[in-house]
């Protein structure tokens, strides 16, 4: 069997085995893809037409837990792990801001969160470019459907010549030949047909994996082995006799997998429990009391009439009357109408709000959470508990995807992100409020320090209106920029210097209304009596019982560790105003010995 032989029998293979989960089911890698497309979307398996309705449930509860479970690039923080250089992840982390949002880094965040929920898994693929890709589940021609990684994966995309032509740079062979014999057709990813389009479409498998060493031809230079992980790019036309034949358009040694792959485990299944799985039970019930819902209006509306008189419709015009018009019947024979009401479409009604409300409970999606009024008599408190009950299964995937996000960070992200910094970078950054506090002290202290050192070491004792003035002054510069500046780092100011990757996800689904109900209410206690606080806050049992009231709300301690220490009184003359004159003064007296 060559390498053609081969894709072909294993596509064929991958669209139509099945694999046993458990004795009673069997699952389909290949129909559990289409079924998700097919579902989210709102089409039936069987095809839409017009008479069918379908009442989506999936989509609003999939773009839910988008929102809800997906992280923004913010919430992905990059530090120096290092003592020395920990004053370093500033930079990283200011630079990491600015790569990420040139790099649209957050959109390849969003789409491996959206995929990872909608099928139950995502693979990624690094293509060597800056940003990783997304592999549409769509594209996947087989893989190993029991373990996605232990096995051949191969992809079926789709060039336009253009495209192909361009592949010419990265080493492809043969492209010329393969657009000339390649026919006008595209394959449809949601059907498999083959679709007629104005211009031509080719059909390319890239294809990775352990494979025969015989694949490789005169390319293979290793020592006999039976297996060696290739890769294989194919291109596929058909010939005069309609057969499908191929071109190799490059093929080669590899040494690893370019993938990674995140997926809840399930035995003997390569992916997890997707959002729309788990969500199709239900919505082919809705839809099943949806379209016997439809059969009965299209029963009840029509209006039908009865009488014994059978003469009647020859007698009278029973159709398009008009008003007032009058019908004659036979004397004891009148017209009266049918009733065609529905006595069982309550039922119906009912079997459906069941099913939406079992599938609102599957996907934690609360009434709350999804924008609508809660229902009426519902107290605050229980909603409000309700809420954050239902956030805490989102916020339980959100932090098993993140792990997945920080394992392609520290692999493929950071020694791009780390090689860029060390070619020397300047950037436009925008800095926080703390942060700009954080930077004007140190430039401030740094050249206030260089000023009395210049003057101590010319024979003039600073004053401590001058340097008081000095500082103000800096400030008053650095602020009037405005909090956009200009960083630069130099050349090899990161080589050997560690950077690791934490994701906080613990602020993303932060209630602010209620945060800032929390600490209005606690600034009004203070304010109330902020002598009696002060004084009950040194007691040391209410201090603690203080930091434990604030720590169970949701604030955080330190943010008021400081909170009941009595003012302290400002002297310009105390030690701490003058200790870097004293420092200064002995650096002098050594300079002058």
């Amino acid at each position: 069997m060559d390498i053609y032989s081969y894709i072909r029998t294993e596509e064929t293979n991958f669209q139509t085995a099945k694999t046993s989960i458990v004795s009673g089911w069997d699952w389909s890698f290949y129909d559990h893809i289409k079924n998700t497309i097919i579902y989210k979307y709102g089409q039936y398996i069987s095809g839409k037409t017009d008479d069918k309705p379908n009442k989506n449930i999936i989509l609003p509860i999939l773009r839910l837990r988008h929102r809800t479970e997906g992280f923004d690039v913010k919430d992905i923080e990059l530090f120096v792990d290092d003592s020395k250089n920990h004053w370093k992840s500033f930079l990283v982390k200011k630079f990491h801001e600015y790569w990420a949002r040139k790099n649209q880094v957050d959109t390849f965040v969003d789409e491996s969160s959206e995929t990872d929920i909608d099928f139950g898994g995502v693979l990624v693929k690094d293509t060597g470019e800056i940003k990783p890709e997304v592999v549409p589940w769509q594209r996947i021609a087989f893989c190993d459907s029991t373990n996605i990684l232990s096995g051949p994966i191969c992809e079926r995309h789709q060039f336009s010549p253009e495209e192909l032509i361009e592949m010419k740079k990265k080493g492809w062979e043969s492209v010329d030949e393969l657009i000339t014999l390649a026919e006008s057709y595209k394959v449809d990813k949601k059907s498999g047909e083959q679709v007629r389009t104005p211009g031509k479409y080719i059909e390319v498998y890239e294809l990775h994996g352990y494979l025969p060493s015989e694949y490789l031809g005169d390319d293979y230079d290793g020592e006999d082995e039976e297996l060696v992980r290739q890769i294989q790019i194919c291109g596929f036309y058909k010939d005069d006799k309609g057969n499908k034949q191929g071109i190799t358009l490059f093929k080669g040694k590899e040494k690893e997998l370019p993938y990674k792959f995140r997926a809840d485990k399930i035995y003997n299944r390569a992916i997890g429990y997707g959002g729309v799985e788990e969500l199709i039970e239900s919505q082919v019930w809705v839809n099943y009391g949806i379209m016997r819902e439809q059969g009965l209006l299209d029963q009840v509306s029509k209006i039908l009439y009865q009488t014994a008189d059978t003469a009647f419709a020859n007698r009278n015009k029973t159709s398009n009357l008009e008003n007032g018009e009058v019908l004659v019947h036979a004397e004891g024979r009148p017209l009266s109408q049918l009733n065609t009401q529905a006595p069982n479409m309550v039922l119906f009604q009912r079997a459906i709000i069941d099913w939406e409300a079992h599938a609102r409970q599957t996907g934690a999606a609360t009434e709350s959470i999804m924008g609508e009024q809660p229902s009426a008599g519902t107290p605050f408190k229980l909603q409000e508990l309700i809420t954050q009950t239902s956030l805490g299964l989102h916020e339980y995937r959100m932090g098993k995807f993140a792990v997945f996000i920080e394992e392609i960070y520290r692999e493929w992200v950071i020694p791009k992100i780390v090689k860029e910094l060390n070619q020397g970078q300047t950037w436009l950054a925008e800095l926080s409020v703390d942060e700009m506090r954080e930077i004007a002290d140190a430039i401030i202290k740094n050249q206030v320090n260089t000023m009395v050192k210049e003057m101590i070491l010319r024979g003039e004792l600073p004053e401590e209106e001058a340097i008081e003035a000095k500082k103000q002054l800096l400030r008053d510069e650095f602020v009037s920029g405005g909090n956009k500046k200009f960083i630069e780092t130099l050349r090899d100011e990161f080589k050997k210097v560690p950077i690791d990757i934490r994701i906080n996800i613990k602020g993303k689904q932060k209630d602010l209304v209620g945060m800032v109900d929390k600490m209005v209410n606690l600034f009004r206690t203070i304010m109330a009596n902020p002598q009696g606080f002060i004084q009950m806050m040194q007691i040391p049992a209410m201090a603690k019982t203080f930091q434990d009231i604030i720590e169970y709300s949701g604030l955080n301690p330190i943010d008021f560790s400081n909170i009941a220490l009595p003012p302290q009184q400002v002297n310009p003359s105390s030690q701490s105003a003058t200790e870097p004159l004293q420092e200064l003064t002995k650096s002098r007296e050594l300079v002058t010995t």
